[in-house]
């Protein structure tokens, strides 16, 4: 395999002299040209190959063909045509006696220079997208988890640079196919072992399991094989139906009825030897326990109904059918079932005949054919990068050639809008610059106008040879123009939103940066205020560029949806924003800012446009019906608002001399035409002092009628188009200037929006170091290229390359293939100029100590100090952050109850012991997160939650309970963190993971692991320093109140605080105070002749209509009322419950916990997913 790519690379489709990229027409260009002037050679020496030369080019040109005409040249008459074509020296002497001349070589180097070359786009179009099971289960294509490092594997790199742009998407392209067919292996793995395929008595197969995503078929048949298209080989389409019986839980049939079009399932055969009764052992090889035979993958097309029709996606509601058979029509890939005929004739099995199980896959992980079909329709087209970044993006020239400061289309005047508070702000945001302003101290008023006399003013080119000195000359001084919105109405909804945030000097540099042309990197550590910086920046280009559309891509729809909720609060027209994907149900806001939301507001904005219409018709006194379409209300404003809007403005300038303020504004609001319209507005319309104000306040309120006639030209499209479909399109082409989506959903729908049209000029991507290297890349080209140029402009990326990368489960594509590293990181090490955001806002200063040591510069903001909730202790705890060592429990400390699967008891305990603590001083549980580095632990800490406190009312479940690199991009006030591990660090090793895990907590960090393993890790010392220079065991200050008026930095009386010794001492303290909280509580509870007094209040419903109560408490809150206290047992010791596993229960049904909780006891508990790491 390593030749195979060393023999790809000798014949790479790059120019070999000048390094520019070669087309497929033009390396057939060349083929031609070489084996011509072989052609040429021959017929001028050796007569006796006069058929060669004669010969039309296709007929000679294959391996087979050059063997038999040269096959019969001895040594001396290969030497002679090789000498002839310059292709060996014609005297083997130094320097170059080394050179081989014997008869064998020149034969294959005359074959090798001049046999057809295999079109790399042809073999990459006949490549099946879905893997089978040759290459899920070759260690060679994809090697398992156990990779060491020490070897050499045969698999493309990506590291800093690139050939071409082919090279880059091809390397990209088996890369991600390879990451996904691992994934694709572990999640059959994970699924057919669950089944527990055995063989019957009679040689068929029983299944001895079940599994939530898969299920065995009923039955299977090919229904359609359609004739392939002109030119090529494979079917145009094959289909074919799939039957099964969904006899399984209420939620999962569900979950299988909801399979959408184009979702990837997957067809397996297994053939089973093992008989009944024989147990799946994990670290055995996994095919010949299940005797798994053939994969294939499909694509669904539909359910069908009981007509056998495809039951389509649409607006009404799905047939509900009978029963439990259901029947699903699938697409086959047609490359893969070309091969399987072939194979089929030449005497192999019909893998078609016997699939047995058919499998799915969760939706968020199932995304890979789609990405993989758009990177291959990539490199079937000309990508048009725009040519400032070409070279970046290659890894090739002056690193910081796509710098604002060296971009000949550099802006010199930008309106930067509200960025600045005051004119202070703006002085104290420019330290190396002089400021200049002409207008007087007490006016300097925001929004500013800047003019950075230090960027040359654009020459033409002849004027090009003094510019270098002009460039010298010119001062770092910042001329400031103060400007005035244009008012928009005389009512208080009419003012634009502004800005409150005081931005630093470095977000205001990263925000120039980002409305100036070319490429801007911002490296934001946590709590820099990354958001923000990236919704000013969007924000100042809506308001400077008004006709430039903006795309906004993320790494996660909760990034995204937190990005779309600060751009709502700024000036920017709703009507001009658009999410696409399917993250927008998670937007917190009662408007739909998805396509059809978006169609929906602006019809709904249309209507109520027009009744604006038809109420200033009324109060102009105009007959007719001039508010019945956007066209007709376009005639009314032409000829009859804007006649008596001119008449208007040519009465008023006779009386522009005029110095009676009170006679103006009587003659102001006598000729003011719109006056009636204004009626219910603030009075009076015209406040001025002086005429050149009552006109503005004239023009402010004619400003305002013209705005609803604009909007309404720009709504007139939607009249005419009358589908939906059509509507939602226009919006997205035309009409939406910020448009928002992941990175995922770019990779999706790449095709369908750049056929649509799709048009944008600026892009930004948040969390840009999570994305993978080609989901970075791809949004570039969501546009077809206008005249042979990308119109892109601006491309601002805001990531840190510190915290966690891309994840890449693989070791060897992660490490070997450096597969984690996103485009972000890659131009990072390439040494592009970086704005190093450096002033955090969000942790307390001691607990900002942690990680801050990574960063080259960062200090606390000015608030950290000075607001009381950074200046107070955390209540109940004697530290703001501590490590609490924590011992083996019965002698265990982690333990694997599947592989990968780690999990730590006592860590588990304790954490809840500390969490129910939180609880009962007061704490609210949204603001307390518990984090832990493994998926095991997770789901114990859940476990552990649900058996002591989760169905309790008293403490109930924390904000968040889940995995250090889940939670990467959020915070809380209190985070718990268990590091699981007490044998091996672990995968806590990577840095990145650390300051994701400290940098996590606002007020107060808690963590609690093996201190003696943790602390001599050479990789985290710094951190681990500073931890183990605290008690190591846990500090409470029981006394304390919630809130507290202690101080952070006020030492605590020794007696007044509580060490814990280990988890069972903290677990009975704890259980001593919540019985003590239950007595308090019940003094205070009323009786029952009080409570039947209250019930007695509440207004009677007739007796017939009265539903019959049902309780809906859980089991412990009803015992907790009904026991008498004093029978409840206080003295007796603490002991840890068993807990049952529920590792099956994934983060959608945790939503749903108590439905779950009753349903998980009635079935086999599942086997977790191996090597499920974080």
């Amino acid at each position: 395999m390593l030749l195979d790519m060393l023999k790809f690379y000798t014949r790479f489709e790059i120019n070999d002299v000048t390094g520019s990229s070669l087309t497929d027409h033009d390396m057939t260009q060349l083929h031609y040209k070489k084996i011509t002037s072989l052609q040429r050679a021959v017929f001028a020496k050796f007569p006796s190959l006069r058929v060669f030369a004669l010969s039309n080019v296709a007929t000679v040109d294959n391996r087979e063909s050059l063997e038999q005409h040269f096959g019969g040249l001895d040594g001396k008459g290969l030497l002679q045509i090789a000498t002839f074509l310059n292709l060996v020296p014609e005297e083997v002497a130094a320097p170059l006696d080394w050179h081989r001349v014997d008869e064998q070589f020149l034969r294959e180097l005359l074959i090798t220079r001049h046999e057809r070359r295999c079109s790399q786009l042809e073999a990459l179009n006949e490549m099946p997208l879905y893997p089978t099971e040759q290459i899920i289960w070759d260690e060679n294509v994809v090697p398992s988890e156990y990779y060491s490092g020490d070897s050499c594997l045969a698999l493309p790199k990506l590291n800093l640079q690139f050939l071409t742009l082919h090279d880059y998407l091809l390397r990209n392209f088996n890369l991600f196919r390879l990451e996904s067919t691992y994934e694709i292996r572990q999640d059959i793995e994970d699924a057919v072992s669950r089944m527990l395929p055995w063989q019957s008595e009679d040689g068929d197969v029983v299944f001895g399991g079940w599994a939530r995503m898969a299920l065995p078929i009923a039955s299977f048949a090919v229904v359609e094989v359609a004739k392939p298209h002109l030119g090529e080989k494979k079917p145009s389409r094959v289909r074919a139906d799939v039957g099964v019986t969904l006899s399984v839980r209420r939620e999962i049939k569900a979950e299988w009825e909801n399979l959408r079009k184009h979702d990837v399932c997957f067809l397996i055969t297994v053939k089973p030897t093992q008989p009944y009764g024989t147990k799946y052992k994990h670290r055995e090889p996994f095919i010949p326990q299940v005797g798994l035979v053939s994969v294939r993958g499909c694509e669904v097309e539909g359910m069908l109904d009981a007509n056998g029709r495809v039951i389509e996606d649409g607006p009404e509601p799905r047939p509900q059918l009978p029963g439990e058979q259901r029947c699903y029509r699938v697409w086959l890939d047609s490359n893969q079932y070309r091969q399987d005929m072939d194979d089929l004739q030449e005497g192999a099995d019909d893998v078609y005949e016997s699939f047995n199980i058919l499998m799915r896959r969760k939706p968020k992980e199932n995304n890979f054919k789609a990405v993989l079909e758009t990177i291959r329709h990539l490199m079937n087209t000309e990508c048009v990068v725009p040519p400032w970044l070409h070279d970046i993006l290659l890894g090739y020239g002056d690193p910081g050639a796509a710098h604002y400061s060296n971009m000949s289309n550099q802006e010199r005047s930008l309106e930067f809008n509200d960025t600045f508070l005051d004119y202070k702000h703006l002085e104290a945001s420019f330290p190396n610059y002089t400021l200049k302003c002409e207008v007087p101290e007490e006016k300097r008023q925001p929004p500013y106008r800047l003019i950075f006399e230090d960027v040359p003013i654009h020459k033409d080119s002849d004027e090009e040879e003094g510019e270098e000195k002009v460039e010298q000359e010119l001062s770092k001084v910042i001329s400031v123009q103060p400007y005035k919105y244009e008012a928009r109405g005389p009512y208080p909804s009419d003012k634009p939103k502004q800005n409150s945030i005081r931005f630093t000097p470095t977000q205001v540099e990263a925000i120039r940066a980002g409305m100036q042309p070319g490429l801007t990197l911002v490296v934001g550590p946590p709590g820099t205020g990354k958001t923000d910086v990236a919704v000013q920046i969007i924000s100042n280009i809506y308001h400077n560029h008004p006709s430039q559309r903006t795309l906004i891509v993320t790494h996660s729809n909760q990034a995204l949806n937190q990005l779309f909720e600060k751009i709502m609060a700024l000036d920017i027209d709703e009507r001009h924003l658009l999410r696409l994907g399917h993250g927008e149900e998670a937007l917190e806001t009662e408007k739909d800012y998805s396509r059809y939301g978006r169609v929906n507001y602006v019809l709904a904005k249309r209507v109520d446009l027009l009744s604006q219409v038809q109420k200033l018709q009324e109060s102009l006194g105009v007959s007719g019906d001039n508010a019945y379409t956007c066209e007709t209300a376009g005639y009314f404003y032409l000829y009859n608002v804007m006649a008596r809007w001119e008449k208007f403005q040519s009465q008023m300038s006779v009386h522009r001399e005029e110095t009676d303020v009170e006679k103006l504004r009587a003659v102001f609001e006598k000729d003011f035409p719109f006056g009636k319209f204004f009626a219910d507005a603030p009075q009076p319309l015209f406040k001025g002092a002086n005429y050149e104000e009552l006109m503005d306040a004239a023009c402010s309120n004619f400003r305002y009628i013209s705005d609803i006639f604009n909007e309404l030209e720009e709504f007139r499209a939607f009249e005419l188009l009358r589908t939906g479909l059509d509507r939602s399109k226009y919006l997205l082409v035309k009409e939406a200037k910020i448009i928002a989506m992941t990175c995922t959903h770019a990779a999706l729908k790449r095709k369908e929006l750049v056929n649509l049209g799709f048009r944008y000029d600026n892009i930004l991507m948040e969390e840009s170091a999570q994305i993978l290297e080609i989901e970075t890349f791809i949004p570039l080209l969501l546009q077809n290229p206008l005249d042979g140029l990308n119109r892109l402009k601006r491309w601002i990326m805001i990531g840190d390359h510190h915290q966690l990368p891309p994840v890449i489960k693989n070791m060897a594509f992660q490490k070997y293939s450096n597969m984690e590293q996103s485009l972000f990181t890659r131009l990072v090490r390439l040494g592009v100029p970086t704005v190093d955001l450096d002033g955090q806002g969000r942790a307390r200063a001691s607990i900002c100590s942690l990680y801050k040591w990574r960063y080259k510069k960062l200090e606390d903001l000015q608030h950290i100090f000075e607001r009381d909730e950074y200046k107070k202790a955390n209540p109940g705890f004697a530290h703001d952050y501590q490590l609490i060592n924590v011992e083996d429990f019965k002698g265990v400390g982690e333990s694997e109850p599947n592989p990968y699967f780690y999990q730590n008891l006592a860590e588990a305990e304790y954490i809840v012991a500390v969490y129910t603590y939180m609880r009962l001083m007061g704490y609210p549980a949204a603001k307390i997160s518990i984090l832990t580095t493994y998926n095991g632990q997770k789901h114990l800490i859940r476990d552990v939650i649900n058996a002591r406190c989760g169905n309790n009312p008293l403490i109930g479940w924390p904000h968040k309970i889940t995995t250090v690199d889940k939670y990467q991009g959020q915070q809380n006030d209190y985070i718990l963190i268990s590091l699981v591990r007490t044998k091996v660090v672990g995968h806590l090793r990577d840095v990145r993971r650390l300051v994701v895990a400290m940098s996590r907590a606002r007020l107060g960090l808690y963590v609690f692991g093996r201190v003696s393993l943790f602390k001599n890790c050479l990789e985290l010392q710094q951190t681990f320093k500073l931890l183990t220079q605290r008690p190591l065991k846990l500090s409470l200050v029981p006394d304390d109140k919630y809130p507290t008026e202690r101080l952070a930095n006020a030492d605590v009386a020794r007696d007044a605080v509580k060490v814990v010794e280990n988890m069972s001492e903290m677990a009975q303290f704890v259980y001593e105070r919540y019985m003590a909280k239950m007595e308090e509580l019940k003094g205070t509870l009323p009786t029952e002749e009080e409570l039947q007094a209250m019930r007695n209040q509440l207004p009677q419903e007739d007796e017939d209509n009265v539903p019959e109560e049902v309780s809906e408490e859980p089991p412990e809150k009803r015992v907790a009322k009904e026991a008498p206290i004093s029978k409840k047992k206080t003295a007796e010791a603490f002991k840890p419950t068993p807990i049952l596993n529920e590792i099956s229960v994934d983060e959608v049904e945790m939503d749903q916990r108590e439905e779950v909780e009753k349903e998980t006891t009635e079935e086999p508990t599942q086997v977790p997913t191996p090597a499920e790491e974080s």
